[in-house]
């Protein structure tokens, strides 16, 4: 269950990245926040993980709910784009799996894949509504990696909730031309 959850997780960072339409970035960001609301939930973090849930479906809703409805998957030259998806879901899969030790293999896999390709989608965003969007999965990878440490609370998780839901709120402003 945490390795499909895990796996999840980095499908919906793929298609974030692999999006520029509104409808590809709301898949995206909720795959990563079910992933990780999962992921706390195999954990015993029953509030924590629902507080996730919630964060993530605001920002769901945010995003189908305002502007032109396209999916927008694989534009033209989004070649590097999913070699970044695919290299990074690799690397992450094996420092989670034989270069740390401990359980929690699959979060940390997640929570690697996610972030790596979250940073990569802010430094190289060309669509206005991928960075809010970009910015509202860092929220929920970071507040989903907290579940590594133990006794952390669920404080992480309401301020990742927060966070992803108001960074989905940001107004984008659309180029109109010269």
């Amino acid at each position: 269950m945490t390795e499909a959850a895990g796996f999840a997780a980095w499908v919906g960072a793929a298609v974030i990245v692999l999006a520029d339409g509104r409808r590809g970035l709301a898949a995206g960001i909720g795959l990563v926040a079910l992933g990780f609301t999962v992921l706390a939930w195999t954990g015993g973090l029953w509030p924590a993980g629902a507080i996730l849930l919630a964060g993530g479906a605001v920002s769901v809703f945010t995003l189908v709910r305002a502007g032109p409805q396209q999916w927008g998957l694989m534009p033209p030259a989004s070649t590097p784009r999913l070699i970044l998806a695919v290299v990074v879901g690799i690397l992450s899969l094996w420092v989670a799996a034989s270069v740390t030790t401990g359980p929690g293999a699959s979060l940390r896999f997640a929570s690697l894949a996610v972030l790596g390709l979250m940073a990569g989608r802010l430094l190289q965003s060309q669509s206005p509504t991928a960075v809010p969007t970009a910015a509202a999965a860092l929220a929920l990878a970071l507040a989903g990696a907290s579940g590594l440490a133990n006794g952390a609370g669920w404080a992480p998780y309401f301020a990742g909730a927060v966070i992803a839901a108001g960074a989905s709120m940001i107004p984008a402003e659309e180029s109109r031309g010269a």
